[in-house]
């Protein structure tokens, strides 16, 4: 991270050296823009640090929700600087102004645009592969802003054969709304995380992995929750198992379930599993052949999908 908050800081050198020569306010726009991609960079750092730091007293599920702060912190400035760069575009409409050295400005905007395509995948990746919800803001983030810089690109090739000015006003409030957007779009997404907001997806995935390795004494799971905290994945739920289970057997069957869904999903996870013990309706869900206790005949497997296994109820055919 420290290497990509050096290179953030080269490009930003860059993109004031092409404003220098070309005074092109689409040019300046994406130089503010690059100032915001290193004070993210800076705040991403520390959030990151911060992340690591082990669980204590006063931070029994760690530290990493900081990471959905630093996300919804940098969207907030992502959104100010777009807000300031289309006013900034607009008023040059006002007060028009000539370019020069077009064609310097296009090379120095390539340059920049290329490495913050590079930087932003691997960002990104690294994200996905940590479960880093920083790692990835900033990799969107620089991700759009490399399709910023291939717009300005293009116009500049258009004002550089055309001579129509304008069209640097135009680009820069164009770029501005996309920033806006961006940065929108990450302050959602932090939200929705602090708020612990439902991810289906993730959800899903959970519950394919548990049907898929399903055991015959898992006679049933529900209420179950996913919260994320960093990199850090909390389950919660209840699983049903055959009531004459010793408390031994009881967190075997648990502990198989924990080692099952870690295995596969190759992350930090805690699980906090409370186990129920089956009742007469169980019995026609259950899958136990041999059960000398069965109360009543068995009548279909089910099978645990988002409908049946979020609810806080146990299940019968």
């Amino acid at each position: 991270m420290k290497m990509v908050l050096l290179i953030g800081i080269l490009l930003m050198g860059i993109k004031f050296l092409a404003y220098f020569f070309t005074h092109s306010s689409a040019i300046l726009t994406d130089a503010l823009e690059s100032v915001v991609n290193v004070l993210a960079g800076v705040l991403a750092l520390f959030s990151l640090y911060y992340a690591a730091k082990p669980k204590d007293e006063d931070h029994p599920y760690g530290h990493g929700k900081i990471e959905f702060i630093s996300a919804g912190v940098e969207g907030g400035m992502i959104t100010l600087a777009g807000i300031i760069m289309s006013v900034n575009g607009l008023m040059s409409f006002f007060y028009p102004h000539s370019l020069t050295h077009v064609d310097i400005g296009f090379y120095l905007t390539l340059l920049s645009g290329f490495i913050n395509y590079i930087l932003a995948k691997i960002l990104i990746r690294q994200g996905i592969r940590l479960h880093s919800s920083t790692l990835v803001a900033d990799g969107k983030h620089l991700l759009s802003d490399t399709w910023s810089s291939l717009a300005l690109v293009i116009g500049l090739v258009i004002i550089y054969f055309t001579q129509w000015f304008w069209l640097d006003y135009a680009i820069t409030i164009l770029l501005g709304i996309l920033i806006i957007y961006t940065g929108v779009q990450l302050i959602k997404e932090s939200v929705f995380n602090l708020l612990d907001k439902i991810d289906y997806a993730r959800i899903e995935k959970l519950i394919n992995i548990i049907n898929n390795n399903r055991r015959d004494a898992w006679i049933d799971i529900h209420n179950l929750r996913i919260l994320k905290y960093g990199s850090v994945i909390h389950v919660d739920g209840h699983l049903t198992l055959p009531w004459y289970f010793s408390l031994e057997e009881a967190h075997k069957e648990v502990d198989d379930l924990d080692k099952i869904v870690k295995q596969t999903l190759n992350q930090e996870i805690e699980f906090f599993i409370h186990t129920d013990p089956c009742v007469s309706n169980s019995c026609t869900i259950c899958l136990i052949k041999d059960c000398k206790v069965r109360k009543q005949a068995f009548v279909k497997k089910l099978n645990w999908n988002l409908q049946n296994i979020l609810p806080d109820s146990k299940h019968k055919a």
